[in-house]
């Protein structure tokens, strides 16, 4: 079935772009991302239920510990800055013989 979409121009670029890069057409993207986006929550595959939940709109979220502070932002970059620091210490440690 044919339809129109009136979509801003800078959205409509970027979509092309990534057909392009993807080796697709924008009717195979815009199809698989409304797919996507219609396929009920329960139908979303979770790979370690234990670590992982679905959210309302099908989108894997980690599952909250109880115990644990809630992963915000803020504590996602302090635990980035901690491993960026160690490849840097790892860098800069002379290797053995």
């Amino acid at each position: 079935m044919k339809t129109t979409l009136d979509l801003p121009d800078e959205l409509l670029i970027e979509a092309k772009t990534l057909a392009a890069r993807r080796r697709t057409t924008l009717k195979a993207l815009v199809e698989s991302a409304l797919r996507r986006e219609i396929r009920p929550a329960m139908d979303s595959e979770n790979p370690d239920p234990k670590k992982f939940e679905v959210g309302p709109f099908g989108i894997l979220r980690i599952r909250k510990v109880p115990g644990m502070p809630p992963l915000t932002l803020a504590r996602i970059r302090a635990i980035q800055n901690e491993i960026d620091e160690e490849d840097l210490r790892k860098a800069l440690r002379p290797e053995g013989p």
